[in-house]
C-alpha cells in the first residue's frame, strides 16, 4: 500500500521570524522535493554557495534572490499583522 502523505506537515501559516527559521524551512522543502543544493542552485541560476548560505540562515542575503528561491520551491511570503499588535 502506497502512502502519499508528505513526510512533513503542510507549511500553511508557518510563522518565520528569523533568517535561521527561513533557512530551515527552505532546507526541509528542498529535501521534501528530492532536490540537492546544487539542483536548486542550477534551477535558480545562482551559485551553490547562495543556497548553502540561505539554508544556514545568513541574514545578509539579497532579498530578491531569496524570494526567487522561495518561488522555485513553491513557497511565498505573506506579511500580516501579529496578533495583539496595534
Amino acid at each position: 500500500m502506497s502512502d502519499d502523505t508528505p513526510a512533513t506537515p503542510p507549511l500553511s501559516g508557518t510563522p518565520v521570524r528569523t533568517a535561521q527559521q527561513l533557512g530551515e524551512l527552505v532546507r526541509q522543502t528542498r529535501r521534501d522535493q528530492a532536490l540537492m543544493q546544487a539542483d536548486l542552485a542550477g534551477l535558480g541560476n545562482t551559485g551553490n554557495r547562495f543556497v548553502v548560505d540561505l539554508e544556514r540562515g545568513k541574514p545578509t542575503l539579497q532579498l530578491q534572490k531569496v524570494l526567487d528561491m522561495l518561488d522555485l520551491l513553491g513557497l511565498e511570503v505573506v506579511v500580516r499583522r501579529k496578533r495583539g499588535s496595534f
